[in-house]
């Protein structure tokens, strides 16, 4: 019964978004609560259930999104993203573009999370889409793809780090065919899915002057922007701090996260912490690209408020789609796909990223969806001899499937890339289907040799 309220709760979503043009935001929220009622949540907690969706996915988030959307317009405003964009043309040309993007996406993605990564990258990769001349999609996809990719599977990203920990598998070799899963899948969904879907899509393939989350890119005299540096070091100053974080996890706590930390401990910790990177690199962003270029106060401002304006909507629809995604989880719907799969005969590894499967679509977020099923095959581990790597691995191919209308991923991209929700569906959600599958089958091609 779960799976059916399910089903006709998205069918019933698109219908209202499609058919009726409601707005996103509230068509997410009705459904939640329908959806609720008809998963049997007491009526008296189904507020509650959706307040603590928006909470938790908004918490961060907010200040995330609206200072990496005010970083990124400060750059814009000051010439820093026509700089970046001719330098990366001019560096790489046209033909290797895609590459330049997936190398970039994919470095920056192994320290940053997914959200973030498409906060910074995604102003810069449609600068230069624009003097390229080339469609937003045909250099996003591919930048999509490395950040999805290094979500599921590089430790010390949450979710493969949580699984990995739950399962019992070494770090540093999840890290190690992480990086070997991941590549192959970067390849086939980015530059060779953008070729397939470019065929189906068309209308998504074309070059847009402007977008709603970044307004219009002007054109500027080169001798006038801020230096490649500048641009560069102000765009991903906060990618910088939490790398920094990242790296000194890997070589102090062999990964993990290092518990109440004190000292320099706490001082990395909060340096790579989102939240404080995103502040810190917009009170750097105020300086290089306002002040330093001569630019006052009340211009700076202008920016400022602009950048928010553009993505208030976007805030609003992500926080929707947490809010129906919490009301699916205490709803009962992971307890219903546990007692589904608890009695299958499938191969462990297969198990595992069915599981991984069916929670994500059901459940959207993709950290739940792997720890559950992290949770639910760990009996099998020992019983049937698996590798741990290698079911960790393919846990993480199957958390991200199908993302689709329960999960926040699904509406960032359609909205930074201005889709409607039938192209977010083919473009998006399949890629992100074509990445789980990928890596399914490199892990058990791995499984064979290791």
């Amino acid at each position: 019964m779960p799976f059916v309220v399910l089903i006709l709760g998205i069918m019933l979503l698109l219908f209202l978004i499609i058919k009726l043009k409601l707005n996103t935001f509230v068509s997410l929220i009705v459904v939640a609560i329908l959806v609720a009622l008809g998963l049997g949540m007491n009526p008296a907690s189904i507020a509650n259930s959706i307040k603590l969706g928006i909470g938790n996915t908004l918490g961060e988030l907010a200040v995330v999104f609206g200072f990496g959307a005010m970083i990124g317009r400060l750059v814009s405003d000051a010439g820093g993203s026509y700089r970046i964009a001719q330098t990366l043309i001019r560096r790489f040309g046209k033909k290797r573009l895609q590459l330049a993007i997936v190398v970039a996406s994919f470095i920056i993605g192994m320290s940053l999370f997914f959200e973030v990564g498409l906060v910074l990258l995604t102003p810069i990769v449609f600068a230069v889409a624009l003097e390229a001349d080339v469609p937003f999609l045909y250099l996003g996809i591919p930048m999509a793809a490395a950040l999805s990719a290094t979500q599921g599977f590089l430790p010390p990203q949450p979710a493969p780090t949580a699984v990995a920990t739950a399962l019992g598998a070494n770090i540093g070799q999840v890290l190690l065919f992480g990086i070997i899963v991941a590549i192959p899948c970067v390849i086939v969904a980015g530059p060779l899915w953008t070729k397939v879907v470019r065929k189906f899509f068309p209308d998504a393939f074309v070059v847009k002057k402007s977008l709603p989350a970044f307004g219009e890119v002007k054109e500027y005299d080169l001798k006038d922007t801020p230096s490649f540096g500048l641009s560069a070091l102000t765009s991903l100053l906060p990618a910088i701090f939490m790398a920094l974080n990242t790296i000194y996890q890997l070589t102090v706590n062999g990964g993990k996260e290092i518990k109440n930390p004190h000292g320099f401990d706490a001082v990395i910790s909060m340096l790579g912490n989102p939240m404080i990177a995103m502040v810190i690199a917009l009170l750097f962003a105020i300086w290089s690209m306002g002040f330093h270029r001569g630019r006052d106060m009340k211009q700076i401002s202008a920016s400022i408020s602009e950048a928010v304006k553009s993505i208030a909507m976007l805030l609003l629809v992500i926080a929707g789609g947490g809010a129906f995604k919490q009301v699916l989880i205490d709803g009962g719907v992971g307890n219903a796909v546990k007692d589904m799969m608890m009695h299958s005969n499938l191969s462990p590894i297969l198990l595992g990223w069915l599981v991984a499967v069916i929670l994500r679509v059901s459940l959207g977020s993709a950290t739940v969806a792997g720890m559950t099923a992290a949770g639910l095959v760990m009996p099998l581990m020992s019983s049937l001899n698996v590798n741990p790597v290698m079911m960790a691995l393919a846990i993480g191919a199957g958390s991200l499937a199908a993302s689709h209308v329960n999960d926040a991923g699904f509406w960032m991209f359609k909205e930074y890339f201005d889709l409607d929700v039938k192209q977010t569906l083919g473009i998006w959600t399949s890629l992100e289907t074509v990445i789980s599958v990928t890596g399914l089958i490199v892990v058990l091609l791995l499984n064979l040799v290791v």
